[in-house]
């Protein structure tokens, strides 16, 4: 017995197959957004206060939509990033600063990542994590620097398939839904340092700098490979 009574039409089926394509930039972005370092700032933020920080998801979802969808609109309107467009339609200083700032987030970023997945690797591997430092680092500029770039872009979206890792870790946990659903939609701030530090690096890893940039230039990408494509 077939598993769907009606199957898909071809017009269905090119439908689905033209979405899936148009599926990159923003979805690159966003599973990028669940980096190492989110997963560790999000961890140690439920270690230390429950589930009465889950409210800032509420907040922070739709900032990082907004943010993203803006991104994404001045990346494939212009066909420039952000700091082409900055440096088109701003002084010079503007832009140096601003890229000297991003530079000195995305080190720190890029560092946090990198020493959260040495840390975790030895758990399921075991070595030294000094080791997986230099062998992530080197699989990862080697992929930006010597796979194509359409390649290289549909290898990252088969790679968002593991965040469904987080759905199947929530449901193997043993979660209180109650207690998560009244952190989720009843916000209770409780007046410390300790309770405002966490809330701070749950804003700056989840609304990061690196991907306004990398949404926009990304999309910017997309325009000139569709363009070259459609030249040849």
């Amino acid at each position: 017995m077939p598993l769907f009574k009606k199957q898909p039409t071809p017009f269905q089926r090119i439908v689905a197959i033209q979405f899936l394509r148009k599926l990159g930039p923003g979805l690159i972005t966003g599973a990028s957004d669940d980096d190492p370092s989110g997963i560790g700032t999000y961890s140690q933020a439920g270690a230390q206060l429950g589930y009465s920080i889950g409210w800032t998801m509420l907040l922070t979802y739709p900032l990082m939509v907004a943010i993203q969808e803006i991104s994404a609109r001045i990346g494939r309107t212009t066909g420039h990033g952000i700091s082409g467009n900055l440096c088109r339609h701003y002084p010079n200083w503007l832009l140096q600063l601003i890229v000297t700032l991003l530079f000195i987030a995305n080190t720190i970023n890029i560092g946090a990542d990198l020493s959260s997945m040495a840390d975790a690797a030895p758990v399921l591997l075991g070595g030294r994590s000094l080791l997986y430092v230099v062998a992530f680092t080197t699989i990862c500029v080697g992929g930006i620097v010597f796979i194509q770039y359409k390649l290289y872009v549909t290898f990252l979206k088969w790679l968002t398939l593991s965040l469904f890792a987080y759905v199947a870790a929530m449901f193997a946990a043993k979660v209180n839904w109650s207690d998560a659903l009244s952190g989720v939609l009843l916000p209770r701030i409780t007046w410390s340092s300790e309770y405002f530090t966490t809330l701070v690096a749950i804003l700056g890893t989840t609304i990061s700098p690196y991907l306004f940039f990398w949404q926009a230039s990304q999309e910017a990408e997309d325009v000139h490979v569709d363009l070259a494509e459609s030249h040849c």
